[in-house]
């Protein structure tokens, strides 16, 4: 699993019963501290750079090789705030990640903003395998989610999040129980 954040898909995930091997985050957050408490492994692979400086491909090498160090079967990026394409290639069609929008519409890092920006009626989750396009593999699960006209960038994330709560366990399940092949 890897996460950047408060680490509350993480504890669904665990909720729903799913094995989780290992957790790698990119910065110290609270989703080590889930980790922690669930008696999972965790490995923070710092990144050191947000700047033009950062390598991508040698901090991408650096998570990869943690996750193959705990021999993991599925990658499940969930918040991952730096995006590493190298997974698609080093774990094809077994990574998977979850987008605060209903893709192709809003891709990147800030889909909750653009759709408000946009005006939409509407916005959602979706679950998809991740590939070395940001946001642009197959598609396995999407749910709307309908924007108020109070919402704020903040409200309409947790509604989003509420949904990727339920839906991205639902999801891995059934790709470990071999219902959806990758």
């Amino acid at each position: 699993m890897l996460a950047s954040g408060s680490g509350t898909i993480l504890e669904s995930i665990l909720e729903h019963g799913i094995p989780v091997e290992v957790v790698v985050t990119d910065r110290p957050c609270r989703a080590l501290d889930v980790a922690e408490r669930a008696a999972v492994a965790a490995e923070l692979v710092e990144r050191e750079s947000f700047g033009k400086r950062f390598d991508r491909s040698a901090y991408a090498q650096r998570v990869v090789d943690v996750l193959r160090k705990y021999d993991v079967e599925l990658v499940v990026s969930a918040g991952f705030g730096t995006v590493v394409p190298a997974l698609a290639t080093a774990f094809p069609n077994r990574a998977l990640n979850t987008h605060p929008a209903l893709l192709p519409a809003f891709k990147g890092w800030h889909a909750v903003r653009e759709a408000l920006d946009a005006g939409v009626s509407e916005t959602g989750c979706t679950v998809h395998v991740l590939t070395e396009e940001v946001d642009s593999g197959p598609v396995l699960a999407q749910e709307a989610v309908p924007i108020l006209p109070d919402d704020t960038e903040e409200s309409l994330h947790e509604r989003i999040k509420e949904v990727e709560r339920r839906l991205y366990p639902q999801v891995i399940r059934k790709v470990i129980d071999g219902e959806i092949e990758l």
